[in-house]
């Protein structure tokens, strides 16, 4: 939905994202094009990557914890043959080797070692919270420390081409464009490393641009040019309908759990299972999970 002049509805603005900019840049020139404070985002980009960054305005930054949660996609280019101090183009080169010698074969290998439920250790530049300080303040401070692996899946790393290539210091680099669908909170840049580690020549990742964020795909995204002529909003109940499973209420029942009681679920969902609630003429009441049968408010809309 286009929005015109006087208050900022709620709802998700799906941002196509310009390299350079930091999610926290994005949603610092969102609230001077939407008029409101209340703005966040759901899922960090690093500034080098471009693509989908979602924004909640007003009531909908609720929605964003919980989508934050759901599946990510990605085009990149991962570049084997370097090492880089932040594992993609931002960082300076800190060793170069000639991977002319790596086969496809050896990389297939490699990436089907990093696809399914893996174990990744991030990137050290990275937002972690290393002891209650932030991984990259830490790097930069020339500090010795490690970042604890934690589990990520990896359901589809896919490579789509391999072409040789000259880096800037003349080495002799090969160039893989890969897709990859993933779990929150992977680090495509530590899977680049990853590969290029076991292949023995190092890797980076030197493009990045996110396809989609759970159900919200790039035909959705809009430039900050393109928002800026015109404010386009995901209105809250078609962005929570298109999140998760949805749940339609009758008048009582829609009232009932509107009081904090905690109505029956359906067995459909399951335990542990975020679900959008709607009541009459189709309003967005909330997000619940089941628990032991029993509607648990996670947010109220109402």
């Amino acid at each position: 939905m286009s929005t015109d002049a006087g208050k900022t509805p709620d709802g998700l603005v799906i941002v196509d994202k310009p390299s350079g900019f930091t999610s926290h840049d994005v949603v610092a020139k969102m609230r001077g094009i939407a008029r409101t404070r209340r703005v966040g985002h759901a899922g960090t980009l690093d500034p080098m990557a471009t693509g989908v960054l979602v924004l909640g305005v007003e009531k909908a930054t609720k929605l964003l914890g919980h989508l934050a949660l759901t599946e990510k996609e990605y085009l990149g280019t991962i570049r084997l043959g370097q090492n880089s101090l932040t594992d993609d183009a931002e960082g300076e080169i800190t060793s170069s080797t000639d991977a002319t010698g790596v086969t496809r074969e050896a990389v297939d290998a490699g990436v089907a070692k990093l696809t399914g439920e893996i174990l990744q250790v991030p990137s050290k530049v990275s937002a972690i919270k290393i002891k209650g300080v932030r991984s990259y303040k830490r790097a930069r401070d020339g500090e010795d420390f490690e970042i604890p692996a934690r589990p990520v899946t990896i359901s589809s790393f896919q490579v789509y081409d391999m072409r040789q290539a000259v880096a800037e210091d003349g080495t002799e680099v090969v160039d893989l464009v890969v897709s990859v669908v993933c779990s929150s909170g992977t680090y495509i840049r530590a899977l680049a490393r990853d590969l290029g580690a076991d292949l023995g020549v190092g890797g980076h990742l030197t493009a990045l641009r996110r396809t989609r964020v759970g159900p919200y795909k790039l035909d959705r995204a809009r430039t900050l040019d393109q928002l800026q002529e015109e404010l386009t909003v995901m209105p809250i109940g078609e962005a929570a309908a298109a999140a998760f499973p949805r749940w339609d209420l009758d008048g009582r029942r829609a009232s009932l759990l509107a009081n904090g009681v905690r109505i029956d679920m359906p067995e459909e969902y399951g335990d542990g299972r975020t679900v959008a609630v709607f009541g009459p003429q189709g309003r967005l009441l909330g997000l619940v999970e089941s628990k032991n049968g029993k509607a648990k408010s996670l947010a109220v809309f109402v």
